[in-house]
């Protein structure tokens, strides 16, 4: 519980189905970063059951960012990272489904999961003048050695950024 707690306040956005307690930060060794979601709640008698959508979002695995779209059908609803924040994540069938660790708002001791079907692309997914772009892996893991970026080691927040580097091309996500 404490090394969630610690991943919540050094700015990582968690989320999932098993109170903190039970989740291993150190089970989820993965990072993943949402830049859209589309989804739709199905409640039950005036309350939620379930919600179901897709999106995009990039995989930090093996200090290096991949791009893919996903498909989901959890109990709560997803929410897009903000900035540089990431959501703890372990492959369930690697290279097809994720498991993502979602915190409970208003509740710091709780978490819930939600398992993303995943589609890998072979780019990265980043926004440049406000729309959503892809750039090579290899250019984007450049962008990350360049300014010491990996939120998968406890790097999370890049150094040494410019407003060029910062909105450019080649920025952060």
């Amino acid at each position: 519980m404490r090394a969630l707690l610690f991943a919540c306040s050094i700015g990582l956005a968690v989320v999932a189905s098993a109170p903190a307690g039970n989740v291993n930060v150190a089970d989820f060794p993965l990072r993943v970063h949402l830049f859209q979601v589309s989804q739709h709640s199905h409640y039950y008698r005036g309350q939620m059951d379930f919600v179901d959508g897709e999106g995009r979002a990039n995989l930090y695995e093996n200090s290096e960012a991949r791009g893919f779209d996903y498909s989901f059908r959890c109990g709560e609803r997803l929410m897009t990272s903000s900035g540089f924040e990431t959501y703890l994540a372990r492959w369930k069938k690697p290279g097809r489904e994720l498991e993502l660790v979602l915190p409970v708002m208003g509740n710091p001791n709780a978490a819930k999961s939600c398992s993303l079907k995943v589609e890998l692309k072979n780019s990265v997914y980043l926004r440049h003048n406000g729309s959503l772009e892809q750039e090579p892996v290899a250019a984007y893991k450049a962008w990350m050695e360049k300014h010491q970026y990996d939120p998968e080691h406890g790097r999370n927040e890049p150094v040494n950024l410019t407003p060029a580097t910062a909105n450019g091309a080649t920025s952060p996500p």
